[in-house]
């Protein structure tokens, strides 16, 4: 699959009083109809990110004005989000009720940061949400000892599955403690409670390696594909292959895109996410900065 480059679809600062810098990790809501929702997270003036929401229209490439108010903030003095909240996933529960997935931040004193998985839910269609816990719901255990961040999820009609980053270390370096995060998997039967064993689906390719950002998974008939962005040096957007969820084959030459001799993906590509939209399939991703440029998309080239 081969990927032809449309532009910016939301340039980033976002034209609305919360936010001041920064459009990242893409997530679309609604039905496939004329218009859709477009969740992001942007920056308020003490660099916390907040989830909003803006209107989009993917054929014709543009986005109407940003919701006034953030749908999700950060968390309470001392919470694992009081820091910020960033968007991971949105998944529609049986009685048609939004579970928006997202990581929460706080900050460290022996390392930078801690992020963990949280779950906000709407009732009224999206308009607005409440912390399904105060507490994040992929806690610190012996499995994920250090962080967990970034849930991708599927219902599927006799389990929930979920691909999330889990932290598998910090290392001590010149510059400051660095990080290391793969990619994980867990289970659930209602999308609250998780069982996590510790099943390592994307692992690091070299020593060189030592990120890994939010995953996107697709089920294409028989196939699931992943999308998701990993680094040593700048974020790439990689790709993978797998028939049961749980064994993954890396094929990210195959990603079908690259960075542009300039602009603003010229010098990074971050957090994929792959939607269908009547009849047609589109990359939404974000560009330099960790989406400081905004969020931009592509769609299928043609042979």
């Amino acid at each position: 699959m081969r990927w032809s480059k449309k532009g910016l679809l939301l340039p980033a600062p976002v034209p609305t009083s919360w936010a001041v810098s920064h459009a990242a990790l893409p997530v679309v809501e609604g039905e496939i109809d004329e218009m859709r929702r477009l969740l992001f997270s942007a920056r308020d003036a003490r660099g916390r990110s907040h989830i909003g929401a803006v209107s989009i229209d993917l054929e014709q490439g543009r986005a109407g004005p940003p919701d006034d108010e953030p749908l999700l903030g950060p968390g309470e003095l001392g919470a694992f989000d009081d820091s910020g909240v960033t968007s991971s996933c949105m998944v529609l529960d049986a009685s048609g009720h939004r579970f928006l997935y997202y990581t929460g931040w706080s900050l460290g004193v022996t390392v930078p940061f801690y992020l963990f998985a949280g779950l906000a839910v709407s009732e009224d269609g999206g308009r607005s949400y409440r912390r399904a816990s105060r507490a994040p719901i992929l806690p610190r255990s012996d499995v994920d000892p250090f962080l967990t961040a970034s849930p991708w999820v599927i219902r599927g009609e006799d389990r929930w599955r979920m691909w999330y980053v889990s932290g598998s270390g910090w290392s001590e370096r010149p510059e400051g403690p660095r990080h290391r995060y793969h990619i994980k998997y867990a289970e659930s039967s209602d999308g609250f409670s998780w069982r996590c064993e510790g099943h390592v689906c994307i692992d690091y390719a070299d020593d060189d390696e030592y990120a890994f950002g939010r995953p996107c998974v697709v089920h294409d008939d028989d196939l699931l594909r992943m999308w998701y962005c990993s680094r040593g040096g700048a974020y790439r957007i990689g790709y993978a292959e797998s028939t049961d969820g749980l064994n993954w084959e890396r094929r990210d030459a195959e990603a079908g895109i690259g960075l542009s001799p300039e602009g603003w993906d010229a010098e990074m590509q971050a957090y994929p996410l792959v939607v269908d939209h009547r009849g047609s399939r589109y990359l939404l991703y974000n560009g330099n900065g960790y989406g400081a440029t905004g969020i931009g998309y592509a769609t299928v080239a043609s042979e």
